[in-house]
């Protein structure tokens, strides 16, 4: 198993607990910024240096902005859409390939249940969302004969740092305690999503019943719906 993130300490906290609940699994960590072109091809490198093709990826990194987008800082902006989009579609890129020329893997995008929606004051961050949806599923398309497996996981609010990173000063995100599920329960759904091949899991009876009807609802009335949600 190899954990990459920016934060080597926690990364590090997080192996020694994996090493110790699983003693025959091989916990390696990489320091990395996925919004850097030049570590995200450094550890597909290390990786082939050490003769190693990953079965399951995992695009988990993601970041967010709640506020309007004239007062969004345009860097906030541009480091969003480097690692929803840019880091998670160059993974992909560097990955996918020597999935496929070996007939077997899995790629798990993280979406979100914002990808069925245009969000005042989430616009960026959901259109993220939206491009991740849309692009694992035709990727899934693409590689389906390959026996290489691709699976978008639409969760809607998880308690992490997210909300608290996304979040401007004076500006709370609307509490959502009604859609919230707990981390361990979107895990296990995301991995029994891959266990039986679903191309999109919204993980909770909620937020998967909310996914469901958003996606047959016109977009004139999600339009309406939208306008009318509370912004602060």
């Amino acid at each position: 198993m190899v954990l990459v993130a920016r934060r080597e300490d926690r990364l590090e906290e997080i192996a020694a607990r994996l090493r110790q609940s699983h003693p025959r699994t091989a916990v390696v960590v990489l320091a990395a910024d996925l919004s850097a072109k030049k570590d995200r091809q450094a550890v597909a490198d290390k990786l082939r240096d050490w003769g190693f093709v990953p079965d399951l990826l995992v695009n988990n990194a993601g970041l967010g902005d709640y506020g309007e987008f004239v007062t969004a800082e345009w860097k906030t902006l541009e480091a969003m859409l480097k690692v929803n989009i840019v880091a998670l579609t160059h993974l992909s890129h560097l990955f996918a390939p020597e999935m496929a020329r070996k007939g077997t893997g899995h790629i798990l995008n993280v979406s979100s249940l914002a990808a069925s929606l245009p969000i005042p004051d989430f616009a960026v961050y959901a259109a993220t969302k939206a491009y991740v949806s849309s692009f694992s599923e035709a990727l899934r398309m693409e590689l389906r004969e390959s026996g290489v497996r691709v699976m978008s996981l639409c969760p809607g609010p998880v308690k992490t740092e997210f909300g608290e990173v996304a979040q401007r000063e004076g500006k709370k995100i609307p509490a959502q305690e009604f859609f919230h599920v707990d981390k361990e329960q979107v895990v296990a759904e995301a991995l029994a999503g891959l266990d039986h091949d679903r191309a999109r899991v919204f993980p909770g009876l909620k937020v998967a019943a909310a996914g469901l009807l958003l996606g047959a609802l016109p977009l004139v009335v999600i339009r309406m719906m939208m306008a009318g949600r509370p912004r602060r």
